[in-house]
């Protein structure tokens, strides 16, 4: 299917396009650094437990990326990140971790069998080396189902949107999501019935790409949603998008405000207040109004030539203007240069 959308990264009038066949393995690009990733993330309220998981292939490099991040309900963080050794694009399985398409666009699987390490304090991870031997380990196992909630946000832009040197992901697409099933960390177990959001990528990946970005993502239980995207760009004012799902509809926003509170020396997100804003059939405004308040935060650091990117996870309690409450993540990339995160002003 082709449709015009204002997709994540994508300029308003992108024609993009997105099959079932896109929900699997593509074929490995030339690019030395072709990035194929998939990444869920789940909120349970009853549970207090929050989760996002990632897995990217990075074939021609010979390796991949992996990465469970639990949060849970008494503050601690699970957390483990790997390099494991990956040679082909065939399949999302890898250091412990596997993702399966069961339906396309309609029932995915999220599986873990490994060691995450406990940190009493997230933000220790600021330092990686530190937080990884000066903290204990637990084992965990995660056995989830991820379900359609949402319609498909993105897919494919038909014409070329990245400069040499600035890609970030040739394809990608987004939907909101259920997730059942359970986690378990260092001997308790908890019983997953919650909502997230789910994304796939594919094609060239630097994460020193956007000077920063903010990426916003929350669940009102199964029918209300958002996605919100900002991307700075180093010279020139970047891109704006998202969308609401209002249960029925997907509404397609390309008018996106972020104003953040920072709390820190070292400047971490605490508290986020968005704007997303569009036009219905009839070429009246709709605009919503969301408060976030950072329930737990994780910073985690890229290094590449000389640059450190920093991208920090918040678990985020979301308010709208109309009083209803959701939960989310609230991720914010940053190129880190002379201590700070490039990114403050806005």
């Amino acid at each position: 299917m082709t449709a015009r959308q204002n997709s994540w990264g994508y300029g308003a009038d992108m024609r993009v396009r997105l099959e079932p066949a896109d929900e699997y393995l593509h074929e490995l690009g030339p690019e030395p650094n072709f990035n194929e990733s998939m990444y869920f993330n789940v909120y349970d309220p009853a549970a207090k437990l929050g989760a996002w998981f990632r897995l990217g292939n990075r074939a021609n490099e010979g390796t991949g990326e992996m990465t469970i991040c639990i949060y849970l309900p008494d503050g601690r963080v699970g957390f483990m990140f790997k390099r494991p050794e990956v040679h082909t694009n065939q399949a999302f399985d890898a250091a412990g971790m596997r993702f399966r398409t069961i339906e396309p666009f309609e029932h995915l699987t999220v599986a873990y069998s490994g060691k995450v390490v406990l940190l009493d304090e997230p933000l220790d991870m600021a330092e990686p080396r530190a937080a990884f031997t000066e903290n204990p380990y637990g084992e965990c196992t995660v056995s989830l189902d991820y379900t359609r909630v949402s319609d498909m946000f993105g897919g494919e832009p038909e014409e070329s949107h990245e400069r040499p040197g600035e890609e970030f992901a040739k394809g990608h697409y987004e939907q909101l999501v259920r997730a059942r099933g359970f986690i378990e960390v260092d001997g308790t177990r908890w019983d997953i019935d919650g909502y997230g959001l789910r994304d796939h990528s594919w094609g060239p990946r630097y994460w020193q790409a956007p000077f920063y970005y903010r990426w916003l993502t929350a669940n009102f239980g199964g029918d209300f949603g958002f996605m919100a995207s900002r991307i700075a760009r180093r010279d020139s004012h970047g891109t704006r998008g998202g969308f609401v799902w209002d249960g029925d509809e997907l509404h397609l926003c390309g008018d996106i405000e972020v104003s953040t509170e920072w709390v820190g020396e070292d400047s971490y997100h605490q508290r986020v207040e968005a704007i997303l804003r569009t036009k219905d059939a009839d070429g009246s405004p709709l605009e919503w109004r969301v408060k976030g308040d950072v329930m737990n935060l994780i910073p985690l650091r890229n290094r590449r030539e000389g640059m450190v990117t920093r991208i920090s996870e918040g678990l985020t309690q979301w308010t709208l203007d109309d009083g209803r409450v959701g939960y989310g993540l609230s991720e914010y990339l940053d190129q880190i240069v002379d201590g700070q995160p490039v990114g403050l002003d806005e």
